[in-house]
């Protein structure tokens, strides 16, 4: 069993170098027919991008595309897109058969800094445990996933577009 973590580590180690890895809202969250966190959003479903933000090390171990877009929930919501659904997809099957299976993520939620700081903690959490609650329907064990939320302490954003990113879950390799 030693020797199999032994081989894992150095092959994850291994792809990991290849990859060149870069080290006031009224409404109440609540959960949808699926389980996963919904609330009424109040932006237009155009502009919807990622809401989630995989490290560099997961989708580069795991082998997902980049797409590029913004991560971004909407204003007020938490939930999940098809897009987002893909890419936990495929985070879900690395964990469960691939490169990643045995390690554990830590899951990040976050919002934009307008709202009260308590209102966008939980927020941020709800966001979390969205993103928890769908890779566990997909086998990914509770256990795994480690959610905590930053709420708007970290938020850069001045403008609707800057607030977008703000309103994600970031998803890393728990331990780093």
């Amino acid at each position: 069993m030693r020797t199999e973590t032994q081989v894992l580590t150095v092959v994850l180690a291994f792809a990991l170098a290849a990859c060149g890895h870069e080290a006031k809202p009224a409404q109440t969250p609540s959960t949808g027919p699926d389980g996963v966190a919904t609330t009424n959003a109040l932006a237009p479903q155009n502009q919807r991008q990622s809401a989630v933000s995989m490290s560099g090390d997961l989708k580069c171990v795991c082998g997902i595309e980049d797409s590029g877009a913004a991560p971004k929930f909407d204003f007020d919501s938490a939930l999940l897109s098809s897009p987002d659904r893909s890419e936990l997809d495929q985070l879900a099957t690395c964990m469960t058969s691939g490169p990643l299976a045995g390690k554990n993520i830590q899951l990040v939620g976050r919002a934009d800094p307008r709202g009260e700081a308590e209102y966008n903690m939980n927020l941020g959490a709800i966001r979390a445990n969205a993103v928890e609650h769908y890779l566990a329907q997909l086998g990914v064990s509770g256990s795994r996933l480690a959610t905590t939320s930053r709420g708007a302490l970290d938020a850069q954003g001045h403008d609707d577009a800057t607030w977008a990113v703000d309103r994600r879950v970031d998803l890393r390799l728990a331990g780093r």
